[in-house]
């Protein structure tokens, strides 16, 4: 019977995975154009051409699969809290193989936000089991909340507001994505079988939001540097579904003033990172021009 334990093992390979793809999709969308939503199937051939953004796409599917299984067995809260946890890797790696430079402000963010999301996972009861049951209602209700979050984000892309800042905003759009997916996955991987009247739309609803979340997360990659945009969507997907453990899938909170108030902190640390994860405006300035 697999364990708890072995979920999370999966978990951190599967972080460390990803952030390495993430990174060499990164790479690879710096050299081809910008991505078309008028152009889909050109601005898939461009990317699948670039061998950096085919390599990040094969390790990201690996590193997909690990994650699907380390869901099957362990609380989705526990497992994101392990990945958003594993955060700091995505800087270990973007300096030393790619070079990148790295922000004290960014290295400084990433530790707070996977410290955050560390304590909430170390200040969670005791769990058993993969905690995959849920209420058609609470999950309704949870996907309907981040369908709207996402509207309102994409409506608000062309506003004056986001016009130096487009970059960051399509990253939380993917990672809200990103969260819709893998709440409907962590459905999915429930014992029992699902009714039918269930099963489609999540099937429906994994689908659509992983290829949306593709699509946002190149225009992101495309337009930001490495840190800022692949730690906010790591930030925003992590946080979101920490947020359904709770809320759909019963995962159980602290007990007690001393927990509850270490976990208003680890919340607190997540948006202090979020906030500090942007580059400074030399360094946002200094980003080389992408090919038309």
């Amino acid at each position: 019977m697999p364990s708890v334990e072995t979920g999370i093992a999966l978990a951190v390979v599967g972080a460390v995975m990803g952030n390495l793809a993430s990174l060499l999709k990164h790479r690879g969308c710096q050299q081809v154009p910008m991505v078309q939503i008028r152009e889909p199937l050109q601005s898939a051939r461009s990317l699948a051409a670039s061998p950096w953004f085919a390599a990040g796409w094969g390790i990201a599917a690996a590193a997909w699969l690990l994650h699907v299984a380390a869901l099957s067995m362990a609380p989705i809260s526990l497992v994101q809290a392990v990945l958003a946890g594993g955060a700091v890797s995505l800087a270990v790696l973007s300096q030393r193989l790619f070079g990148g430079a790295v922000e004290p402000r960014q290295w400084l963010a990433l530790l707070l936000g996977g410290s955050g999301l560390a304590l909430l996972a170390l200040t969670l009861p005791s769990i058993d089991g993969s905690h995959s049951q849920f209420a058609l209602t609470a999950i309704v209700a949870f996907e309907g909340a981040l369908a709207l979050l996402i509207v309102g984000l994409t409506l608000g892309y062309r506003h004056k507001w986001f016009v130096n800042h487009r970059g960051a905003l399509l990253a939380v759009i993917a990672g809200a994505l990103f969260a819709a997916a893998g709440v409907a996955i962590k459905a999915l991987t429930g014992e029992g079988g699902l009714p039918i009247f269930v099963l489609a739309p999540l099937i429906t609803l994994v689908v659509a939001c992983g290829a949306m979340a593709q699509y946002t997360a190149v225009g992101s990659l495309q337009r930001g540097g490495a840190i800022e945009t692949i730690g906010l969507m790591s930030l925003v997907a992590s946080a979101a579904q920490i947020l359904s453990g709770v809320l759909v899938f019963g995962d159980p909170l602290a007990s007690g003033s001393l927990g509850i108030s270490l976990q208003a902190a680890a919340f607190c640390l997540v948006c202090a990172s979020a906030l500090l994860l942007p580059p400074s405006r030399a360094a946002d300035q200094a980003l080389i021009a992408r090919p038309a």
